[in-house]
């Protein structure tokens, strides 16, 4: 039995952004930052790597999302895979 390869969909919009209604949907998200410079990151990969540090913050318990509007948050700017 072969197994299919998830299909990557791409999300834009216009700031950084983990939410846990997206969390298993392999999507890739670009947004254009402060600088006018394109960010582009993989959902999955960004939350699986720093999973304990969102699921602790307050705003993603009361709100199911964490949400930068300037750029990529500096914690995600330093993995080493992110798309």
């Amino acid at each position: 039995m072969k197994h299919k390869p998830k299909t990557v969909t791409t999300l834009q919009t216009k700031r950084f952004v983990i939410r846990k209604s997206l969390i298993g949907k392999n999507t890739v998200i670009v947004f254009i930052n402060h600088k006018n410079e394109e960010c582009k990151y993989n959902h999955d990969k960004v939350y699986s790597q720093l999973k304990v540090k969102f699921d602790s913050m307050p705003c993603f318990e009361k709100y199911g999302s964490y949400t930068n509007s300037k750029n990529l948050p500096k914690f995600v700017r330093e993995l080493d895979v992110i798309v």
